[in-house]
């Protein structure tokens, strides 16, 4: 019991570090992400984006007109306008977020779409603004308003209520991969095997397939040749919904069942 003791505490504060490391992980994808954002839209850019929305709020319509992109002057431009403009509260918003960010380069100038969360009492708003640069000039190319029921933050927050069969078959499915495949892995570097160890810790590591759910929306999609380590992954972009993404766990399901084989002769199993 002695000697058992502190191989427990010892596995205790290796868990408590992987923990550890995974959270940091977690922190900086949401800290790089922002960041890929400002570099998709820059500060300039975003201010140029907010001037359209407070034209849209004030009304200005004809100087919205004036910067709209000669190939999107239509009759109907100005009714468009409007109805965007009746979308929009006459208080001013709460809080303002960038949500998303394309940038696109080519031949004909360079492209940058900016999407901002608009936050009022009673109601949200994404907003999208396009703006095109092309020699030194810049033009609206795009613009749209969209009423949300929810912050995005909110919308795609993960949660296990009110979700479908598929999902949480999707979700149990997982779990058991990533159990089987840190078991198979524990085992595997603990037991002395007859030959190299390193090949089967590899195997273990990898899935093969994915099924993914995306966990707003509940749309599954299938890869039949794809691989990811341990078997599980969970991705949400900023303010994005999360995909789960499970792998069939080959090499750990393998190495369980022959395991008693693979050991080296005179070992207990």
């Amino acid at each position: 019991m002695g000697v058992i003791a502190p191989r427990f505490v010892a596995d205790g504060v290796r868990v408590v570090r992987v923990l550890i490391v995974l959270i940091a992980l977690v922190v900086l994808s949401g800290c790089s992400q922002t960041a890929l954002l400002e570099k998709l839209s820059s500060p300039e850019q975003q201010a140029a984006a907010r001037h359209y929305v407070e034209l849209l709020r004030d009304h200005k319509f004809e100087e919205i007109e004036s910067s709209t992109d000669p190939s999107l002057k239509t009759p109907s431009l100005r009714g468009t306008l409007e109805k965007m403009a009746s979308l929009v509260p006459a208080v001013d918003p709460s809080s303002i977020k960038l949500v998303g960010a394309q940038s696109v380069h080519g031949p004909a100038g360079s492209t940058v779409n900016t999407t901002f969360e608009y936050a009022f009492p009673d109601q949200w708003l994404l907003v999208s603004v396009a703006i095109k640069t092309q020699n030194g000039a810049s033009t609206l190319v795009g613009f749209n308003v969209a009423p949300q029921s929810a912050a995005l933050e909110e919308q795609n927050r993960f949660q296990l209520g009110g979700k479908r069969p598929a999902q949480y078959s999707i979700l149990a499915f997982a779990i058991a991969a990533v159990a089987a495949t840190l078991y198979a892995l524990v085992l595997c570097i603990r037991t002395r095997l007859k030959g190299r160890k390193w090949p089967w810790i590899l195997f273990i590591l990898i899935g093969f397939g994915k099924l993914s759910v995306n966990w707003s929306t509940a749309q599954v999609d299938l890869l039949p040749f794809f691989v990811q380590l341990f078997s599980v992954s969970a991705f949400a972009p900023l303010y994005g919904p999360w995909t789960l993404a499970v792998s069939l766990p080959v090499g750990a399901v393998v190495f369980l069942v022959k395991r008693r084989q693979l050991m080296a002769p005179g070992v207990a199993p």
